[in-house]
C-alpha cells in the first residue's frame, strides 16, 4: 500500500532557497499536537501532555488540539444524535487554523468512533493545508477494527507521512495489513516514579486500570480473594473510574472482602507515583491491551507486576524476568503468582530489579531521536531540539 509521502505536496521547507531557505531551517519546527488532555487521566491523555511539555522542553513549538474539549454549550452532552456533530465542527475549525501555522501534525490516535471523529479529519485537513501527519496509533483493539473497518481506515492511512506505534504487537497487526508502522515507544517518567520503602507487615497489591470491560477487574479481585484467605492482612487498591464500579463493588461484598478493597475513583496523574510505591505488587487482568503505561509506570516504581499475557504485554514484559504473566480470566493462576511472589523474595527482587532496567528503555533521552527522525522525514529537514 502506498504510504502517502511520495504523492503528497512537497513540504514547506524544502520549497525554499538561499537566506530563507536558511533561516527556516533554523526556525523550531512547529508541531501541531492532536489528542485528548486529562481529564480523565487515561494513558493517551497523559501522554499527550507529556509530550507535549517533553517537545516543549526540546526547543519545538507545540500547538494542543484537544479532542476532548468540554462541549459548548454545556448541555448539548445530554443530547444524543446532534452532540457529536457541535464538538465536531468546531474541531475541524481548529484542526484547519492550526495546520496553517505548524510544520508537522501528530495525532495521537486510536480505534472505533475515535479515529473516524478525531484521527482521521486531522489526517485530512493536514493533506489539504499541504502539511505531513504523523499518525501515532494505540490501542489494543486494532486487529478487530481493521477486520471491520479497513476499507474505510485505508485511504486514511495511505495519506499519513508516517504511522508510528508503542509496540511491536501494533506494528505486526499493521503489517497483516500491508500497513507500515515504525515504533515509537511510550514514554516514561524517571524522576516521577521511584521505588519506595513498604512496609513488610503488610501485603498491598494495587490495581490501576479504569473499570471497564475490558480491563476484567472482577478477575482480579477473585485473585485477591484467594490470595487473602491464606494472607488475612492483604489490601487491594483498585485506582481507577469507570462504569463497571457497582458491579465490582458487589463482587466484594459478595465475597466478604469488606474493607480490604479500597476503591479510590479517579486518581489525578500526579497521585499515581505514590500508589505504586506503596504496592507491594501490582495486578493488570486486562483481556484487551497495548502497551499499559500502568505496567511501564510499576516498573519504574520497583513494584513486581502480575499481568495476563495479552495483546502487547509479551513485547513489553518477559514472563519470569519483569514480570510473571497468567492466562487471561484465570483468577487462580493470578492469585498463584502472587503466592509465589510472597514464598519467593528473592523471585520479587529480581523482577523489580529486571523492571527499573527495561524502564529505562522507555525514557525520554531514548524515545526522542525515534520520534525526531520521524519528524525530520516527514517535513524533509531535520530536527534536533534542544537538550532540556
Amino acid at each position: 500500500m502506498g504510504r502517502g509521502i511520495s504523492d503528497r505536496r512537497t513540504p514547506r521547507a524544502t520549497d525554499e532557497s538561499g537566506a530563507a531557505g536558511r533561516a527556516n531551517a533554523r526556525r523550531p519546527i512547529a508541531v501541531g499536537l492532536v489528542g485528548p488532555l486529562p481529564p480523565p487521566s487515561g494513558g493517551m491523555a497523559n501522554q499527550t501532555r507529556q509530550l507535549a511539555r517533553l517537545l516543549r522542553e526540546a526547543g519545538l513549538v507545540v500547538e494542543i488540539v484537544q479532542v476532548n474539549r468540554p462541549y459548548a454549550p454545556a448541555w448539548i452532552e445530554r443530547v444524543s444524535g446532534v452532540r457529536a456533530l457541535f464538538r465536531l465542527l468546531p474541531y475541524a475549525a481548529r484542526l484547519w487554523r492550526c495546520a496553517g501555522r505548524v510544520d508537522v501534525f501528530h495525532v495521537m490516535a486510536n480505534s472505533g468512533w475515535a479515529w473516524h471523529l478525531f484521527a482521521a479529519p486531522a489526517v485530512w485537513i493536514a493533506r489539504l493545508r499541504g502539511v505531513p501527519a504523523v499518525v501515532n496509533y494505540r490501542g489494543g483493539e486494532l486487529a478487530a477494527f481493521l477486520e471491520r473497518q479497513i476499507r474505510w481506515v485505508r485511504p486514511t492511512l495511505a495519506r499519513a507521512a508516517a504511522i508510528v506505534v508503542p509496540s511491536g504487537f501494533l506494528q505486526e497487526v499493521f503489517a497483516r495489513w500491508r500497513v507500515r508502522a515504525e515504533i515509537v515507544p511510550n514514554i516514561i517518567d524517571l524522576s516521577r516514579f521511584a521505588p519506595g520503602s513498604r512496609d513488610p507487615a503488610a501485603l498491598d497489591v494495587l490495581v490501576s486500570r479504569n473499570l471497564e470491560d475490558i480491563y476484567d477487574i472482577a478477575t482480579a479481585i477473585e485473585a485477591f480473594a484467594a490470595i487473602r484467605a491464606l494472607h488475612p492482612q492483604a489490601r487491594l487498591t483498585i485506582a481507577g473510574s469507570g462504569p463497571r464500579r457497582a458491579d465490582l463493588e458487589a463482587l466484594c461484598a459478595k465475597l466478604a472482602l469488606g474493607a480490604a478493597v479500597r476503591f479510590t475513583g479517579r486518581v489525578d496523574n500526579e497521585q499515581m507515583p505514590d500508589l505504586y510505591r506503596s504496592a507491594d505488587v501490582l495486578l493488570n487482568p486486562s483481556l484487551v491491551d497495548n502497551m499499559p503505561i500502568s505496567l511501564l509506570e510499576a516498573m519504574a516504581s520497583g513494584t513486581p507486576i502480575v499481568t495476563t499475557n495479552v495483546g502487547g504485554i509479551p513485547f513489553l514484559v518477559e514472563d519470569g524476568r519483569t514480570a510473571l504473566l497468567v492466562e487471561p480470566r484465570q483468577p487462580q493462576a493470578m492469585a498463584a503468582a502472587v503466592l509465589r511472589l510472597i514464598d519467593d523474595p528473592a523471585l520479587a527482587t529480581r523482577l523489580s530489579d529486571a523492571g527499573l532496567a527495561a524502564a529505562r528503555n522507555y525514557t525520554w533521552p531514548k524515545v526522542r531521536p525515534r520520534l525526531f527522525d520521524v519528524y525530520a522525514r516527514a517535513i524533509g529537514r531535520s530536527v534536533e531540539g534542544r537538550d532540556a
